[in-house]
């Protein structure tokens, strides 16, 4: 009774141990020079979100979804949480963060330097993320 009292806690601290190391894990960290990078595009201008919306469905569309919801038609392939864009959560982080996670890309999202080799190319992308709000 006692050894099954041990193993079982044994268990319940392993599982514990391994489901924080999934949240840290999960956690994706925004070097501060990111962090603090200002946008220098004109995030109002119209023709700005209009080019970001059409990067963005040419290269973020099919995983994030044409919100940005993450229900993409690729989204069941990929492993991970794609985001939801529309949140205030996502809306949030900073544009530099945004600029970051775009360009440098992790597990299965793609670094996007080869696709989109101009940095105002991505931050078009960013400005027109932020358009996705509810």
């Amino acid at each position: 009774m006692r050894k099954n009292l041990i193993l079982s806690m044994i268990a319940i601290a392993a599982f514990a141990l391994y489901s924080f190391s999934l949240i840290v894990q999960d956690e994706w960290k925004v070097p501060e020079k990111y962090e603090n990078m200002k946008n220098p595009t004109d995030k109002a201008d119209k023709e700005n979100i209009a080019i970001g919306k059409s990067l963005y469905n040419k290269h973020c569309k099919s995983c994030h979804g044409k919100e940005g919801y993450g229900d993409g038609t690729k989204a069941d392939e990929v492993e991970g949480d794609l985001g939801d864009f529309s949140t205030a959560e996502f809306q949030a982080q900073s544009d530099g963060a945004l600029f970051y996670k775009t360009t440098e890309g992790r597990d299965d999202m793609p670094e996007y330097t080869k696709k989109l080799p101009d940095d105002e190319d991505r931050w078009l992308v960013v400005n027109y993320m932020r358009t996705l709000v509810e």
